[in-house]
């Protein structure tokens, strides 16, 4: 397969300037305030965004290294595929939330329920449609009823370096 490359459209503020401490999911970052500085020339891409309640954020894990096949997720104690999990170690680092949208001016997007590293590429906006993304009859595979941890579980150093029998490159 040919590589793909792409251009950040903006950065995210938070306030979580360390990764050890944070939420692990949106719903641990209820009332998190940050911001989505856009790039000037994308401004106008924003328009009508004010008229939705949530995003999806699309990002780039910029403070991984690496990626793991197999990992340790934060809600369980056995390892799962990197692919049953949400964690950052991945082939293609690339992690998304869900955030309220609180206003946006000009080429600044304020948001609510912030989990993201501050200072993380922005790859996309996307609107969240309730008609579109909410999936009622969804199953949660292995996490099963532990999700709701996710509010009050914070990240610790597990996924700051893969581990020796992890793959450093994408296979070919």
């Amino acid at each position: 397969m040919e590589e793909i490359t792409y251009r950040p459209i903006g950065v995210i503020r938070s306030p979580f300037s360390e990764r050890k401490g944070m939420p692990i999911q949106p719903i641990g970052a209820l009332g998190v305030r940050g911001s989505i500085e856009l790039r000037p020339d994308l401004a106008p891409g924003l328009k009508d965004l004010q008229g939705f309640s949530h995003l999806i954020l699309l990002y780039h894990f910029h403070e991984s290294e690496g990626y793991s096949l197999e990992v340790q997720p934060f809600l369980d104690d056995k390892t799962h595929g990197i692919f049953a999990s949400r964690a950052p170690l991945r082939p293609n680092p690339i992690g998304l939330s869900v955030v309220r949208l609180v206003s946006v001016e000009e080429d600044v997007v304020h948001i609510e329920d912030v989990d993201i590293l501050d200072g993380t590429p922005l790859l996309d906006i996307k609107p969240y449609i309730p008609e579109f993304d909410s999936k009622p009859e969804a199953t949660s595979g292995w996490l099963g009823g532990r999700a709701a941890q996710a509010r009050d579980v914070r990240a610790d150093e597990r996924f700051w370096r893969p581990t020796p029998e992890s793959e450093t490159e994408p296979p070919k």
